[in-house]
C-alpha cells in the first residue's frame, strides 16, 4: 500500500484549497492508498532560514517526518499574485532533498478568476529542482468560491471526473515508484 501525504498552501479557515485536498484524499483512499492530510493552519512553522535546526519548533520535524514517510504527495495551492502561495513556499523550503527527492508529486491550485496554470508550473518547477517526479494530471479550479456545494463536493462534473483522473495517475504512479525502488 502507498501513502500519500497531502499539503495545503492556504491558512484560511474555509479554505477552498483544503476543500479541494480533502476530495483528492477522499479518491485515493479509494484507491486503496493511505491518505494523511497535514494541515498546515493547525502546524506552528517558522519563517525558513535556511538552516537545519528549528530547535523550538518541533512541527517542523513532524513536517519532515510525515513527508520523508510517503510514497507521494498532493501539494494544494491557492494562486495568489500568479504564483504559489507564500505558505506552501516556505513549507517546502523547510523541507530538503531528504524529505522531498525520489516523491511522486500530484499539483492542485485554486484561483478566485480563471483557471490557469502559473502557480502550477512554478510548483513543476521548485518539484523537479529537488529531484521529485510530477504527474502530468493536475488541476486547476478557477473561480474556486462558487466550485464546492454545500456538502464540499465538485459542482462541475467534468472537474470532479478529472480529479478522479488526477487520484488514480497519482495512486498509480507511486505504487509503480514503489515496486522498482524495492525490486
Amino acid at each position: 500500500m502507498v501513502k500519500i501525504v497531502a499539503i495545503g498552501g492556504s491558512l484560511r479557515p474555509d479554505s477552498t484549497s483544503y476543500k479541494l485536498l480533502e476530495r483528492s484524499l477522499q479518491r485515493v483512499s479509494a484507491l486503496g492508498a493511505e491518505a494523511e492530510l497535514l494541515d498546515l493552519r493547525q502546524m506552528n512553522l517558522p519563517f525558513c532560514h535556511g538552516g537545519q535546526e528549528y530547535p523550538d519548533h518541533p512541527d517542523v520535524d513532524r513536517l519532515r517526518q510525515t513527508v520523508a514517510s510517503a510514497d507521494g504527495l498532493i501539494l494544494a495551492t491557492p494562486e495568489y499574485h500568479g504564483g504559489v502561495s507564500g505558505v506552501l513556499k516556505n513549507a517546502l523550503d523547510l523541507m530538503s532533498f531528504e524529505q522531498l527527492s525520489g516523491k511522486v508529486v500530484g499539483l492542485l491550485s485554486v484561483l478566485g478568476g480563471q483557471s490557469n496554470s502559473n502557480s502550477l508550473n512554478e510548483l513543476r518547477l521548485i518539484m523537479r529542482w529537488v529531484h521529485a517526479w510530477v504527474i502530468p494530471e493536475q488541476v486547476a479550479v478557477g473561480q474556486a468560491w462558487q466550485a464546492f456545494g454545500e456538502d464540499g463536493k465538485l459542482l462541475d462534473q467534468k472537474l470532479s471526473e478529472r480529479l478522479d483522473q488526477f487520484a488514480q495517475s497519482l495512486v498509480e504512479s507511486a505504487q509503480r515508484f514503489q515496486s522498482n525502488v524495492s525490486s
